[in-house]
């Protein structure tokens, strides 16, 4: 698939949900995998990617800004905000912990990147984290349809206040 426009279909790929450490409890999976088609089914929401959690300006500028302004997505309508990252899903979810986000936003890992290769958006940033990892971006979704996609390439389309504008015109 290339990168998304307005009217394709959410890509059907599987994702990870973390428990937060201090919540993890013997007998219970500290993991689950989430299909993405069923976290916006029958939803209005937003999908925001991030090359790393705990980078600089994902957890200075773009998660924050996302966290300042969640009663006014769901004013806008947003049943559900998601971000993902090329990261372990417990990484991800301590960063939303640690972000006061966790329980507001969904932190989905895609620890295989499959997400990333689906949206064709996979960004090598071997040299500096390591690994290849997925490319800034934002999207407003209805019921598994991309409305808009924001491919960012550096740090403002995929921000909270223009992806906010796009939502309230869904």
């Amino acid at each position: 698939m290339p990168v998304p426009k307005a009217g394709d279909q959410v890509p059907d790929v599987t994702l990870y949900e973390g428990t937060p450490l201090t919540q993890i409890q013997a007998g219970s999976p500290p993991v689950n995998a989430v299909q993405l088609r069923d976290v916006f089914k029958g939803k209005k929401g937003v999908l925001v990617n991030v090359p790393g959690a705990f980078t600089p300006g994902c957890s200075k500028t773009h998660l924050p800004g996302f966290v300042a302004s969640l009663d006014q997505f769901k004013a806008a309508g947003a049943d559900v905000i998601v971000f993902t990252a090329v990261n372990d899903p417990f990484v991800l979810t301590e960063w939303g912990v640690v972000n006061n986000a966790h329980g507001k936003i969904r932190f989905l890992a895609d620890m295989h990147g499959k997400l990333a290769e689906a949206f064709d958006v996979v960004l090598d940033v071997t040299e500096k984290l390591g690994s290849k990892r997925g490319k800034r971006y934002s999207a407003v979704i209805k019921d598994n349809v991309i409305t808009h996609f924001n491919l960012d390439d550096g740090l403002t389309c995929s921000l909270a206040d223009p992806t906010l504008a796009q939502l309230k015109e869904v």
